[in-house]
């Protein structure tokens, strides 16, 4: 099934050269079918390639969606056009009264930031507290996981000393769990951020439950018992170059950046990367969709009590 996205949104197009199954809201309106309505809080600053990449990974799904674009830094967008913004995007006091399926948190490049320091922390904050009554399941990726586990959990913020960029190997550690069904013993996926994750914290300081992790990356995939919750802490939704194009960003704006680990064949970044993640990424996203959304959602979500019974 398709996902449903306004009919002029640059998604379109880009996902339709590639054979994703994409309805507009034109011809999704003349049809009977009650379809997960799904908001995606855009944070990254180059909104437009974030969306073909969610969106990309969304639409593997059987199940239709709806999907609404939040937005809650209003400032001028460097790398996204304003008419875009103001096209595509909603206000959170535009949607603060209704109730959704699903809602997905991106990250964003904020790694060292304090949070105090984030021009737009108080209004993190009122929307993740908000998600608990209004949303079904909320998935938290990257950045947006150490900004929920502070909120939720009041776990401070742990940074790295350096930035942990490339290509890593996970092992699954629950493998009955619904979240990683289907996925392999062990499995690739990208990470790019100063944010520290460390398994043991997540663990001792929380409820959650740690479905994947590995040595270099700390806990990568975990969740909450009632699965209100799901967090990430790489970016399962990545393109091909999106890591090479990150660092060579950094390299010309003489940062002396260390090559993205396990990325470049043979570490070389004159040799075009290959994405080993993507299968991986769209397992990810379609067992977060259905046991974590579908299965548990209301018909009417206008009665939003979501539980495991």
């Amino acid at each position: 099934m398709p996902i449903r996205i306004p009919d002029e949104l640059p998604a379109v197009n880009v996902l339709r050269e590639e054979n994703v199954f994409v309805m507009t809201s034109t011809r999704a309106s003349h049809q009977d079918i009650r379809p997960l309505k799904i908001l995606i809080l855009n944070l990254m600053p180059k909104k437009i390639e974030t969306e073909n990449q969610f969106l990309r990974l969304l639409s593997n799904s059987p199940l239709q969606l709806d999907i609404q674009l939040l937005r809650i830094d209003c400032h001028e967008s460097k790398n996204t056009p304003t008419e875009h913004l103001n096209n595509f995007y909603c206000n959170f006091e535009d949607i603060q009264d209704q109730n959704f399926d699903g809602l997905i948190v991106t990250g964003a490049p904020l790694g060292l930031v304090e949070f105090k320091d984030v021009a737009y922390w108080a209004q993190i904050e009122k929307i993740i507290n908000w998600a608990k009554a209004h949303v079904t399941s909320t998935l938290f990726v990257c950045w947006a996981v150490q900004a929920a586990l502070n909120i939720l959990y009041n776990i401070p913020k742990l940074t790295m000393s350096e930035k942990l960029s490339g290509v890593y190997w996970h092992n699954v550690v629950a493998p009955l769990a619904p979240l990683a069904r289907g996925f392999d013993d062990r499995f690739l996926a990208p990470h790019s951020r100063y944010a520290s994750f460390p398994s043991d914290v997540i663990r001792q300081q929380t409820d959650l439950e740690i479905y994947a992790e590995s040595e270099q990356t700390g806990a990568y995939l975990f969740a909450s018992k009632d699965r209100r919750f799901a967090f990430a802490t790489g970016h399962p939704e990545y393109d091909a170059g999106t890591l090479s194009a990150e660092y060579f960003r950094d390299r010309d704006a003489g940062l002396d950046p260390t090559v993205p680990e396990n990325y470049f064949p043979e570490d070389n970044p004159d040799r075009a990367p290959v994405a080993s993640w993507r299968s991986h990424g769209y397992l990810l996203f379609n067992n977060w969709l259905n046991y974590f959304v579908y299965q548990r959602t209301p018909f009417d979500l206008r009665q939003m009590n979501p539980t495991l019974d």
